[in-house]
């Protein structure tokens, strides 16, 4: 798990801390996904989530059903979601955590 740090900066804005926090999720998992702003442009109501994600797998990582059930790969990524929304809001008013996830793994997913 990469490490977070804080800086004195504004809080991320919602979109931005669930976003950061799915790529968080899937680099903590190994998954060479990068959701940017074009994918995730807007919060996901709690109650829609595993659907969400589901459907972006199905799609999007079909090769992955071959190998795991889908709720399975649902349940690991909400969990490392969810730890991560914990350490960013855990910053408070600090944005520092909010890694560039794309930036990390470019060279892994192809930008």
């Amino acid at each position: 798990m990469t490490d977070i740090t804080c800086s004195n900066v504004a809080m991320p804005t919602p979109v931005e801390v669930q976003r950061s926090a799915y790529n968080a999720a899937f680099y903590e998992l190994g998954l060479r996904w990068h959701w940017d702003a074009d994918i995730y442009h807007a919060p996901i109501p709690r109650e829609e989530e595993r659907a969400h994600i589901r459907r972006y797998i199905e799609h999007h990582q079909p090769h992955l059903l071959t190998a795991y059930d889908v709720d399975f790969l649902v349940d690991a990524i909400q969990a490392a979601k969810d730890r991560r929304v914990e350490l960013i809001l855990a910053c408070g008013r600090h944005d520092a955590c909010m890694v560039d996830w794309a930036e990390v793994h470019k060279h892994e997913i192809g930008i």
